[in-house]
């Protein structure tokens, strides 16, 4: 008996990064409309948000419909990863690693005018 074969490009492009759901067996990816998560406790919220477990805390910084279509990208692509933007001047900050690194580690001025 052959191997399996590994998912092709159309079936990719379908199904990666996403699994039927288990409780209603609803193959398509749902769109979560939400803005905000609830948080069992601090501490969960504290990891979250210091990024020391997956999940999420805001739907501008993440959600699990985007996170469907940033896997399937990625394995569309053979990445290990993709980032998707809400809008094209969203997707100039992580664009720009080094300006934010030079804005970040700038010495404070002083203002030197006179009133």
């Amino acid at each position: 008996m052959a191997a399996p074969r590994p998912p092709g490009f159309d079936t990719l492009s379908l199904h990666a990064g996403q699994h039927p759901d288990p409780v209603h067996g609803a193959r398509a990816v749902p769109i979560y409309q939400t803005t905000s998560y609830v948080f069992s406790d601090t501490d969960q919220a504290a990891a979250l948000f210091n990024l020391e477990r997956p999940g999420y805390v805001y739907s501008r910084i993440s959600n699990p419909t985007v996170a469907v279509l940033e896997e399937r990208l990625a394995a569309l692509e053979g990445g290990v990863g993709a980032v998707c933007t809400a809008s094209g001047m969203a997707a100039t900050s992580p664009s720009r690693p080094s300006s934010a690194a030079a804005i970040t580690s700038s010495p404070p001025r002083r203002c030197t005018a006179e009133r």
